[in-house]
């Protein structure tokens, strides 16, 4: 497997340099990530459970796509790059931009660009990221986290709340 090589990037996400992707988490370096809110018709969101052989948030619920952007890419393209990898979406167009999350402690020092997109499924889930995947009803998943927040990965728990409210309103992409 070729090692992956990140742009490490400053406190305003300009590109300062590159390094491997152990060397950035190990360092605590800033880097870039995306994150995708999957959607269906009923409103519902899917969640991935991460893979047990991840090495970030083993065994957490998250996003239903994330990742890293490398170093030659945009976040558009890691957005798209990612559902593909994980669920098996290929989009002609990008997945449509939320927000954007500053690098901090609670995001593992990434900027974390957020993007949703609506898709019914049947996904292909790449066994060797996610464990398991479901979809969840917006209040179900508000219930879950306010009992259980340990369930679910540090990131997720920043973007949910930042758009729980405004679920409605958002994501009018098809993949």
């Amino acid at each position: 497997m070729d090692e992956e090589i990140y742009n490490v990037v400053d406190e305003n996400d300009k590109v300062i340099g590159s390094a491997p992707r152990e060397e950035i988490h190990r360092l605590g370096l800033k880097h870039r990530a995306v994150h995708i809110l999957v959607f269906n018709s009923k409103g519902e969101v899917f969640l991935q459970k991460r893979s047990m052989k991840k090495d970030r948030c083993p065994g957490l619920w998250d996003s239903s796509a994330s990742g890293h952007v490398d170093r030659e890419e945009t976040y558009d393209d890691t957005a798209k790059r990612e559902l593909h990898e994980e669920l098996g979406i290929l989009c002609k167009d990008s997945p449509t931009r939320l927000f954007k999350l500053p690098a901090s402690e609670e995001t593992d020092n990434e900027h974390v660009y957020v993007y949703c997109a609506r898709h019914e499924g049947p996904f292909n889930l790449n066994k060797d990221e996610i464990e398991t995947g479901l979809w969840v009803s917006p209040d179900s998943l508000n219930e879950w986290i306010k009992k259980s927040p340990q369930d679910f990965s540090r990131s997720f728990l920043i973007i949910w709340e930042k758009i729980s409210g405004q679920i409605q309103t958002l994501c009018h992409l098809s993949c």
